[in-house]
């Protein structure tokens, strides 16, 4: 049975018999932050970027909000944003099925249907610390409890931007732990004038609060929902990528709510973020929660002078308006798409749009290149031929038509048969080919209606396939899913070593709020494979299925920066972009982290570098929305990983910077590099070899 207990609220009255301590001895003003304590407040001021001064102050007293005042100085004016307001966290926590597949990498789990509880999450304020770290200023508050989990609170402050993190560090020594978290600022009054929020279709909407509104769940676009005082506007928002752990379907789940009682758990007026216990209702995974680790669970906070639009618009920057933007030199590919356009519409003999809106999804978001996986278990791949081609063809046509210079829509398959598991398989041009062969049937016949069609049997037959029309095979979701064990199982065979097989794909998954990146399953896997001595890449994939305007794909996307000037024409096949994967000049980013260059001695990813290593440079450049974390030089020698980390702790968001890094690369066999930001938004480079 589900059940839910209501854990006495952090912010109680509580019997203290002396001061809280607050400590400044890690604190330094030489960034520009100013802290002030007076009895028991303190008062943090930090410059927030164009002629602004961010302010908060920090009352430690056992029966006031913690947040006495939220206030920001722009130019001669002091605006008081909002006051007597609390952080709030409901921690839901359920059982992960650690043993029927493969651990903590399982996706096919369904937490919500076990028991589970809701908490919130209680604050003892026991102890304040203040510490610098390049240009942030960090705030620690002890103690945060909860059933079975301790920790710290943590405000994070952002030089050169208005922007502030609020972080419960939990830890819990329970194992086969999973968990979500809501989280978000609550007031035993109602502080704002009025709460703002996009809709799906990204148009501005309103509600004036009241005392007694009941909270509500709300469907909204940039995943943020924004109080407006009489004196500007705060918003509160969660990391675009991180906070949604990986689903089948990117379905809008009301990410955000507002009013009074919320979940009839949180005592008071509050606005924040939240997740649907459960998700698409299909393979609901949640976050792990593995004992000892210190799950940051987490949420921004913009502040502004101005109304909720300026603020939504703020907002919006950070995720480049939930797109991706333009490099020169690149054009943007995505991979792994279930949507089934062709046997959903096309071949039931539904209307067929002039355009779908699946196409304008992708187009808004500023994909260039699309690869689909259609037919996955819904069609006929095995025939018989008046089905099977018939099928193909309808891909075919629809895509060529679909396609055009500025947007071009691959058809792709997740074949899923002969060599294991589950991969994904791209061809440089339309290719009829059918997943099965009977005695005596020839490899290859030619079709009247069709021309030329394959019919594969087995591994050898489809590495055939794949040499024959120039093609490129992958394992899908590896580690995890239909993959659990592979590539390792198949790492010696034949196939796998054939440059026509390209390697593996990446998505952020499973999910862990713990790390400070996203995707380390197949980051790991990377580094393996190159030990493995094979040249394999990785590329970004988002296996998903419905793609609609009113769903929250941004979160669930990710992209591959392919080193291309211009598209190809559909209609004279794409074997550019077949090269550029399989020679390793792109790059993989969840849209706020871009390396534009990266090279080592001069040469970049997919080439090779002379053994003449204890000269090695690696030269690099990041461009980026939120402030960096930290940059990561990766390199291995046939058995061992070795990391180089680059501390970006004194970066401001919005920035860009050039890197040349000397580094003793003797022993080693291959170098790449990753970047990350405070969000937990990252991208990757493919592989320099070292010959």
């Amino acid at each position: 049975m589900r059940f839910v207990i209501a854990i006495l609220f952090l912010f109680c009255p509580c019997i203290f018999y002396a001061q809280v301590k607050i400590s400044l001895e890690n604190f330094s003003n030489k960034n520009g932050t100013a802290a002030i304590i007076n009895a028991n407040t303190l008062s943090v001021s930090w410059p927030a970027g164009n002629n602004k001064t961010g302010k908060l102050v920090v009352d430690v007293s056992s029966q006031q909000p913690l947040f006495k005042s939220l206030e920001l100085q722009d130019g001669n004016k002091n605006y008081t944003i909002a006051s007597g307001l609390d952080p709030v966290f409901l921690l839901t926590v359920g059982k992960r099925d650690l043993v029927s597949q493969n651990g903590w990498n399982i996706f096919f789990d369904k937490v919500p249907n076990k028991p589970f509880t809701s908490n919130l999450v209680e604050l003892h304020k026991q102890a304040v610390t203040v510490t610098s770290i390049g240009t942030r200023t960090v705030i620690s508050i002890d103690s945060l409890k909860a059933p079975d989990f301790t920790g710290t609170l943590e405000i994070t402050l952002y030089n050169g931007s208005p922007l502030l993190n609020i972080a419960a560090i939990m830890s819990t020594n329970i194992d086969s732990t999973a968990i979500l978290y809501d989280a978000g600022l609550v007031s035993k009054t109602t502080p704002w004038v009025k709460i703002g929020w996009s809709n799906v279709q990204g148009q501005m909407q309103s509600m004036k609060p009241a005392s007694h509104d009941s909270a509500a769940s709300l469907q909204v676009k940039y995943r943020s929902i924004i109080g407006v005082s009489s004196h500007g506007s705060l918003a509160v928002f969660p990391p675009p990528h991180q906070y949604f752990y990986p689903l089948d379907e990117a379905f809008n789940l009301k990410f955000v709510w507002a009013g009074n009682n919320y979940r009839n758990l949180v005592n008071g007026y509050g606005i924040g973020i939240r997740q649907d216990l459960y998700g698409d209702r299909r393979f609901v995974p949640w976050f792990n929660a593995p004992p000892g680790t210190r799950q940051r669970l987490n949420f921004f906070v913009l502040l502004n002078s101005e109304n909720e639009s300026s603020t939504l618009a703020a907002i919006k920057h950070f995720t480049n308006n939930d797109s991706y933007p333009s490099l020169p030199g690149y054009k943007t590919m995505a991979s792994h798409f279930h949507n089934e356009f062709i046997m959903k519409v096309v071949m039931a003999n539904k209307p067929v749009p002039d355009t779908p809106a699946f196409i304008h999804v992708f187009r808004q978001t500023g994909i260039d290149i699309v690869h689909l996986g259609e037919f996955h278990y819904t069609a006929h791949p095995k025939g018989p031929d008046s089905l099977r081609l018939k099928e193909l063809h309808a891909l075919f046509q629809q895509c060529e038509r679909l396609s055009s210079d500025k947007f071009l829509l691959l058809p792709g398959e997740e074949p899923n048969e002969f060599f294991g598991g589950h991969w994904l398989q791209l061809f440089p041009k339309p290719v009829y080919w059918v997943m099965s062969r009977k005695d005596g049937q020839p490899f290859v016949t030619n079709d009247v209606t069709y021309g030329k069609v394959y019919r594969i049997s087995n591994e050898n037959e489809m590495l055939d396939l794949l040499k024959k029309e120039k093609g490129l095979a992958w394992t899908a979701h590896p580690r995890t899913k239909g993959s659990t064990g592979y590539p390792d199982k198949y790492r010696q065979s034949p196939f796998f070593k054939d440059d026509h097989f390209l390697g593996a794909a990446w998505k952020a998954m499973p999910a862990d709020l713990s790390q400070p990146i996203l995707g380390k399953r197949v980051l790991d896997l990377m580094n393996d494979m190159n030990n493995w001595g094979n040249h394999k890449k990785v590329l970004a994939e988002s296996d998903l299925f419905t793609i609609e305007p009113e769903n929250e794909m941004y979160a669930h996307l990710n992209i591959n920066y392919l080193k291309i000037d211009k598209l190809p024409y559909f209609k004279n096949g794409w074997q550019a972009i077949v090269d550029v994967l399989q020679k390793g000049n792109f790059f993989s980013s969840t849209g706020e982290v871009l390396i534009p260059s990266f090279t080592v001695n001069g040469k970049s990813s997919g080439e090779s570098i002379s053994p003449n290593s204890k000269q090695t440079t690696i030269s690099f450049k990041l461009k980026w929305t939120f402030p960096m974390n930290y940059a990561e030089i990766i390199s291995g020698d046939g058995d061992k990983v070795y990391r180089e980390r680059i501390t970006l702790q004194h970066t401001h968001p919005f920035g860009e910077q050039t890197f040349n890094i000397p580094l003793d690369l003797t022993g080693r066999r291959w170098v790449r590099l990753e970047a990350w930001d405070v969000a937990a938004n990252g991208a990757f480079t493919q592989t320099v070899w070292v010959r």
